[in-house]
């Protein structure tokens, strides 16, 4: 990250600035609600698979169609479930093995989440900074020109 002193700049150069870090906040935020999606569909998976443990074959389950739409079916092979690992693959794996990739799933994406929180406070911090050397040259064009501020 360069560094800038903050009062070398002119107002409208801060107020940029300051626009900018709102952007880059405003993004961390989405990126942290997509990884926090995606972290609790990884841990409901892993949790999925520990039940599927003591699933007999046979077993009757209810198959989604779509998001409200399910038709009964039943379990077969429950000791090699399918794992979807991205774009259109799928993997049979023991139910250890989906329960691992699924546990480090959840740690790759919540170190991804840590990450994307200490850069978001990084930001925050330098936007106020930015917030504060506003005011402060706000305050010195007041204090500089008394009569400007009656006016306005």
């Amino acid at each position: 990250m360069q560094k800038i002193d903050l009062t070398t700049l002119t107002l409208p150069q801060l107020s940029q600035l300051k626009q900018q870090l709102e952007q880059d906040l405003s993004l961390y935020q989405d990126s942290l609600q997509t990884l926090k999606i995606a972290q609790t569909k990884f841990q409901e998976s892993a949790e999925s698979a520990e039940k599927l443990e003591s699933t007999q074959e046979g077993a009757p389950i209810l198959v989604p169609l779509t998001g409200s739409m399910y038709v009964p079916g039943k379990i077969s092979k429950p000791e090699q479930p399918l794992i979807d690992i991205g774009t259109g693959y799928y993997a049979e794996n023991t139910i250890e093995q989906a329960k691992s990739y699924f546990r480090r799933k959840v740690k790759f994406v919540t170190e991804q989440m840590e990450k994307v929180q200490m850069l978001g406070i990084e930001k925050s911090q330098v936007r106020d900074a930015v917030a504060e050397v506003m005011d402060l040259k706000v305050q010195a064009q007041v204090a500089a020109n008394p009569q400007a501020a009656v006016r306005a």
